[in-house]
């Protein structure tokens, strides 16, 4: 994921920064923070399994990965629906919120599961 997501920054700042609208631009640039920011994320939450083995950080790190999805792909689609031919965002405009409460949701239950962790003093 931390791969995908430096090609998309390069990707939107090398070859797509003549081709956009600065609105088209802005949000193509968002889905790229949102995706580095949760790749981060995911790897925090493999790094807690990792140590705590809390089977349900799994789940936690599979909803941000299906958050980045939902909200970055469909930013990327979105800035790039006339380049690549979309006429219609009926079903990518609906995805992008479906997709950032996936994200909320992934923070709230990382919140939750950290808390419940018992320290050794």
């Amino acid at each position: 994921m931390g791969a995908t997501a430096v090609i998309m920054g390069a990707f939107g700042a090398h070859i797509l920064a003549d081709k956009l609208e600065p609105k088209s631009l802005a949000a193509f640039k968002t889905g790229v923070l949102y995706h580095f920011i949760h790749t981060l994320s995911i790897f925090c939450t493999a790094l807690l399994y990792r140590i705590y083995r809390i089977k349900g950080l799994f789940y936690v790190a599979m909803f941000f990965l299906g958050g980045i999805f939902l909200f970055s792909g469909s930013l990327y689609l979105l800035a790039l629906k006339d380049i690549i031919g979309i006429t219609s965002t009926k079903l990518l405009g609906p995805l992008t919120p479906i997709g950032g409460l996936a994200l909320v949701g992934s923070w709230a239950a990382i919140f939750f599961t950290v808390i419940k962790i018992k320290t050794v003093e």
